[in-house]
């Protein structure tokens, strides 16, 4: 039995890999994916977010693992796979500090213009300082909402608060629960647990972080940009669908809210139309989590819990549906 993966993953994931058995390289276009699931010639599948394992692909698949390169998983219908026997692993823990890099580097640029005052010093259009020259906003003093409080928003606030941010976050919006001190730890006293609307309301920078469900999807809508402050700017480094792209077009075509700043998008790596003409905007290809050090260490976790599934063994970090 072989190990089929999408795309190679970066040292020391293929060598692994190679140590646990034959493996083979899907063509570069993602073509026969369903069908080679299918064949019965391979027991594990490495795969990459873009691998869509739905329920129609899974429903004929003869395969006994999937082993993601990401720590997210919704590209993979994980009921459908527990139905079919096939286990699910992820990378976890790896690029809570990378992402929040990414987040913080998102917030300073939108909130200071960076990109956009680049591209000024670029074409030749500095022509010496002026009072009024690329004005933009404060970071510190300012209130960071987090939506979802796991291990990167932590990360995130503990930056943030380093900047002299104001920190306040709903842990699981559009809901909520109890938070108390001792699950806080570090952070209680130093951030405000509110609600999903009030987060919305108050935020000078709304940041994401938390995992696309069907309760996510489309979080942050038309509505959401309506109700946030119209100097607002928006963060997300989680997942594309949270938000309604079209509706953040419009909303920053229109000055409903300030800017936004985006490592993800609803239909990536598409982005909706408009938004990359807007200057108020920060775009980044899904860097979250690209570092050497963390890419590496995202695939020595996914070559082991290929490995170990192809030997039968549970992997180091399934995914239970």
């Amino acid at each position: 039995m072989k190990i089929l993966v999408t795309t190679p993953i970066p040292a020391p994931g293929m060598d692994i890999l190679a140590a646990a058995g034959e493996v083979e390289v899907l063509a570069v276009d993602h073509a026969g994916l369903k069908e080679r699931c299918a064949s019965g010639e391979y027991s594990v599948v490495v795969s990459q977010l873009r691998d869509r394992f739905d329920a129609e692909l899974l429903e004929s698949a003869r395969i006994t693992g999937i082993s993601n390169y990401a720590v997210g998983y919704d590209n993979i219908d994980v009921a459908a796979a527990a139905a079919r026997g096939i286990t699910v692993a992820n990378t976890p823990g790896v690029l809570t500090d990378s992402t929040a890099d990414i987040a913080l580097l998102l917030i300073l640029s939108t909130a200071r213009r960076a990109i956009e005052a680049d591209h000024f010093v670029r074409s030749g259009a500095f022509v010496g300082w002026e009072p009024e020259l690329m004005l933009g906003t404060d970071v510190s003093g300012r209130v960071l909402g987090l939506a979802g409080f796991g291990r990167i928003a932590r990360a995130t606030a503990r930056r943030a608060l380093g900047f002299g941010m104001t920190v306040k976050f709903c842990p699981r919006p559009p809901g909520d629960r109890e938070v108390d001190d001792a699950e806080l730890g570090e952070f209680a006293g130093r951030v405000a647990h509110v609600s999903w609307d009030e987060l919305v309301a108050t935020s000078d920078f709304l940041s994401l972080h938390v995992p696309l469900t069907e309760s996510t999807y489309h979080l942050v809508d038309a509505g959401t940009f309506r109700a946030m402050k119209n100097s607002a700017i928006l963060i997300n480094t989680a997942r594309g669908p949270i938000v309604d792209e079209a509706e953040l077009v419009t909303a920053l075509r229109e000055r409903v809210i300030a800017g936004a700043g985006l490592d993800v998008y609803e239909r990536e790596p598409v982005l909706a139309p408009g938004l990359a003409g807007l200057p108020n905007t920060v775009l980044l290809p899904h860097v979250g989590s690209a570092t050497v050090s963390v890419r590496s260490e995202m695939a020595r976790l996914c070559a082991e819990n290929a490995a170990a599934m192809a030997s039968g063994l549970r992997p180091l970090h399934p995914v239970d549906p």
